[in-house]
C-alpha cells in the first residue's frame, strides 16, 4: 500500500465511523486531555518523565474518556482490559 492509500484510508475513518462512534474530535480530544491531566497530577513523582507503565495508564484512561461521548463501542471496554492487564504486567516487572 502506498502512502497516498494509506493517507486516504485513515482520511475516510476520522470523518466517517470513528467520528461517530468517538463524538465530536475536540470533545473527545477534550476529556482524554482533562483524564490525563488528572493522572499526571496524581502519579508518584509528577515530575518525573513518564515511563511504560504511565503509557499503559494513559491508553485505559483515553478508552474510559472515549465511553462519555459518541455511541456506544463494546471495543472501548475490550481495549480497557486490555490495557490494564498489559499495564499491571509492566508494573509487575519494575516491582
Amino acid at each position: 500500500m502506498r502512502a497516498t492509500d494509506i493517507a486516504a484510508k485513515a482520511a475516510d475513518l476520522v470523518g466517517g465511523d470513528r467520528e461517530q462512534q468517538h463524538g465530536k474530535k475536540s470533545d473527545n480530544f477534550g476529556r482524554i486531555a482533562t483524564v490525563w491531566n488528572a493522572w499526571l497530577a496524581v502519579r508518584r513523582d509528577p515530575s518525573a518523565p513518564l515511563d511504560a507503565h504511565d503509557v499503559g495508564i494513559l491508553m485505559v484512561l483515553m478508552k474510559v474518556a472515549r465511553t462519555q461521548s459518541g455511541t456506544f463501542n463494546l471495543d472501548d471496554y475490550v481495549d480497557m482490559a486490555g490495557y490494564a492487564a498489559c499495564s499491571g504486567e509492566v508494573a509487575q516487572e519494575s516491582a
